[in-house]
This record gives structure tokens, sequence and C-alpha cells, in this order.
């Protein structure tokens, strides 16, 4: 495990303190969202949870429908994602989103809405943005502290971390009926926010910060620029 609790005292945000939304999508560029999941973290623990289904546009292809459980006409009747938007802006406003690798559900959310409304950058500084980032990504996190793992996706990761009692505990009592296992939306946003408080809950990241978790999410040259100083 490689340690990086010495770079927290120059942050400024306690990663408790602010709500973080994490976020996971079944769906894909041709039929849009199906089914989205997000699971509210603050105090180290998760305080909220929204899902829902949604009407599919396109045809879904029967290998995706082996995977995440949906059909098209499952979502027949439901609500566009589209018709999501206050939700999925109120909250982008409020906290910082996360995904395990997300710049898919980036991706899915640009699909709809380009970017949200000016919200917070919850980076360090009190300026507004137009984005839905930056993103805390718990895969590309685990990637970084855990280079030596064979694995990092979310399933193998949960495994290895002996996490699966947590996570199938939190699945009985947000996820819908028959959606408490993997590629189910709010099942895996569960895993995701499980390794986010894992990790805050271990020996030198007790002084864990929003800006730590964005910085180790983003790509090496990404990272750089936003430690950069802005320049008057």
């Amino acid at each position: 495990m490689i340690c990086h609790a010495e770079c927290f005292e120059t942050m400024e945000t306690d990663w408790t303190s602010l709500p973080i939304h994490v976020i996971d999508f079944e769906g894909s560029n041709d039929y849009g969202v199906i089914e989205y999941g997000i699971a509210v973290v603050q105090d180290a623990k998760v305080v909220e949870c929204h899902s829902g289904v949604c009407e599919a546009e396109d045809e879904i292809s029967q290998s995706d429908s082996w995977k995440h459980g949906l059909r098209r006409q499952d979502t027949e009747g439901q609500p566009n994602f589209a018709k999501h938007w206050e939700l999925f802006n109120a909250l982008r406003k409020r906290g910082p989103f996360a995904a395990h690798h997300a710049s898919v559900e980036n991706r899915l959310l640009k699909r709809s809405w380009p970017h949200p409304s000016a919200s917070p950058s919850f980076y360090g500084s009190t300026d507004s943005v137009t984005s839905w980032g930056p993103w805390i990504d718990s895969r590309a996190i685990y990637q970084k502290v855990y280079p030596d793992l064979s694995e990092h996706k979310l399933g193998s990761l949960i495994e290895t971390f002996q996490l699966q009692e947590q996570l199938d505990e939190m699945a009985m009592e947000h996820c819908p009926n028959r959606r408490c296992k993997y590629h189910c939306a709010l099942y895996d946003a569960l895993a995701s926010a499980q390794l986010l408080i894992h990790l805050g809950n271990q020996g030198g990241f007790e002084d864990m910060t929003i800006e730590w978790l964005i910085e180790m999410s983003a790509s090496t040259s990404v990272a750089t620029e936003l430690r950069q100083p802005k320049l008057l």
C-alpha cells in the first residue's frame, strides 16, 4: 500500500464534511441511461440513496440485458433519464460526484446534459464551474494506493478487502427488490461508496480530504494542473 498521508496537511476540506454523491448508471450511448443509483456519503457513512429505472431510448442488446438484467419492456412507461435533471443538478451543487471508473458516468451524464448550472468546484476554491466534475474515482484511487493488486474491478476490490457482508447488508436496506447484485445501479454505487469509506477508515488516512481524493482520481497531467496556483 502507498500511503499519501503527508499530502493531507496542505489540503483544506475534510472528506467527511461534504456529501459525496457516488453514482452508477446502467445503460449505453445507444439507448441511454436505463437505471441510476446514487449513494450519498457523509461523515464516513451512507446517509441517503436514490434509485430509479428510466425508459430506454432504443433497443437493448441481449448481451447487455444478460449483464444488467433489464429489457426494454422493463423500462417502458418510466420517465426518460432526461426528466431527472433537477435531481442531478441539485446534488451537484451540494457536493462532488464520485463513481468507480467515473469517465463512464461522466459521459452518460453529458449525453443528456452537457453541463450542470453553475456549481462549486469543491476543489480548494470558492469558484463556480459549469462541469459535472472534478470527479472522485474509486477505481483510480485504489489503483494508485494499491498498485500491486492484480485487479481493481469493483467486485474484486470488495472481495479483496472483505467488504461483501457490509455491502449486502446495505443493499438489503436500500436497493429495490431483485436489484441486490452487481450490475444493478444502486448496488454498484453502494459498493463504490463502501470502498471510499473503507479507505478513510485505514490507518494513515484519517485526515483524508476532498482535494486529495480528486487529485488521486485524476490522470497525472490533470493532477499536476490542479495543483498549480492560479495566476491573477
